[in-house]
């Protein structure tokens, strides 16, 4: 008898965790190695919200909770919809999981059967689809390509759609290129998610608050009020707050969808963080006037990433409306080889060996579904940033 679930042959590690683990182990053998590759803020969780938890721990708040979320952290949800997004939700239609990444998990689970369809854009988050394939169904990409921002077109998106379709999947803005969608453009995917009632929506708006210059974020049932009954609306506290470990994700949907979610949490991890959700509920009620400095030293970063990419032979580098990523093209180093003799026939060689050569971690575009690309995290300091860059001229500059 085989020990190992068949299921996990569909597949596979997360290639950012890889990429960082990679880079730790060189540092570790004394390599001055500059990671690029983790998409976690560097900027500390602000005090009002360090506060909140210690408070938490202080007070005695460190039971077991409600299996999807404090009554307190769920009014604070719903608070945020109506806020932000002019949703209206209670809480008997909201889920709290321990990050995003469970949230989603747990509503393919509640979900998909052996056939379901999920479609995603590409490029795409490294766990979108082996979270389908862990729940049992099929992902279907749809390419978003360079001369269009990366992202996928109505007609794209009708054309993926089949009766085997359960969910579309969408991110904006977008991990790992940084596109946003504007309201016009959502308007047109959701105009056709009209037209096919057996589809629904979750959206992954993690990145919401990080939007930059005259980029004005939107979500698709906001947009689109009539895709309100089935549509999951997931978010979290980790990419705006710098709250990355503290492990707090949310979603809001029809209470039916929520209530199986709820079922999966119960029979897996239970609640949350107990202190973590106390922290969240100060992140979401108290002031947000920290968001607004980050953004513009997150703003600062990209432009300097995107200029000095720009100027690296063989590197293209589009301006993302937000996140903190960018997602160069490297089509003009493919066939070409390094200073030190190794060929680029691939994105994942280029990614091998700028870390092996040059000594910068990046991930390379095959994980996120379009090659051939990599994908920098500009959410570290600005001296970083312009070392890592230079080193990256200097590989670029060195291949023939």
């Amino acid at each position: 008898m085989k020990l190992l679930s068949a299921t996990l042959d569909r597949v596979k590690p997360s290639p950012t965790i890889a990429v960082t683990t990679r880079a730790q182990e060189l540092r570790a053998q004394g390599r001055d190695v500059i990671g690029l590759g983790a998409g976690e803020p560097d900027f500390d969780t602000p005090d009002h919200i360090k506060a909140a938890g210690i408070a938490a721990i202080q007070s005695g708040k460190t039971k077991y909770t409600a299996v999807d979320g404090i009554p307190e952290l769920k009014q604070a949800i719903c608070a945020k919809f109506k806020r932000d997004n002019d949703l209206d939700y209670t809480p008997a239609q909201v889920s709290v999981g321990s990050g995003g990444k469970q949230v989603i998990y747990n509503a393919f689970m509640a979900t998909l059967n052996p056939g379901d369809e999920v479609i995603i854009p590409a490029p795409y988050w490294v766990s979108y689809p082996d979270m389908v394939k862990l729940g049992g169904g099929e992902p279907v990409f749809v390419a978003g390509a360079l001369d269009r921002g990366y992202k996928i077109t109505a007609d794209q998106l009708a054309a993926a759609i089949t009766p085997q379709t359960k969910w579309f999947l969408f991110n904006s803005p977008s991990n790992p290129t940084g596109a946003g969608y504007s309201w016009d453009e959502l308007k047109a995917l959701t105009d056709v998610l009209l037209r096919h009632p057996h589809v629904w929506v979750l959206t992954d708006d993690m990145y919401e608050h990080l939007a930059f210059d005259d980029y004005r974020f939107c979500t698709p049932a906001q947009v689109e009020p009539q895709l309100y009954d089935r549509t999951l609306t997931m978010n979290g506290v980790s990419k705006a707050y710098a709250m990355t470990g503290w492990r707090i994700g949310y979603a809001a949907g029809p209470q039916p969808l929520i209530a199986a979610m709820r079922k999966v949490q119960s029979q897996s991890t239970s609640n949350p963080c107990t202190i973590s959700q106390w922290a969240a509920v100060e992140a979401l009620n108290g002031t947000h006037d920290f968001i607004a400095p980050n953004n513009d030293m997150f703003i600062r970063r990209r432009n300097l990433v995107v200029d000095a990419l720009n100027a690296c032979p063989g590197i293209v580098c589009p301006m993302p409306e937000g996140a903190f990523y960018v997602y160069p093209s490297i089509a003009g180093c493919i066939g070409k080889t390094t200073a030190a003799g190794t060929l680029i026939e691939s994105d994942e060689a280029f990614a091998t060996a700028l870390l092996d050569e040059a000594e910068v971690a990046v991930v390379f575009g095959a994980a996120f579904g379009l090659s051939p690309h990599f994908r920098i995290s500009y959410a570290t300091s600005d001296a970083a940033l312009q070392t890592a860059c230079d080193r990256i001229r200097t590989f670029c500059d060195g291949l023939t």
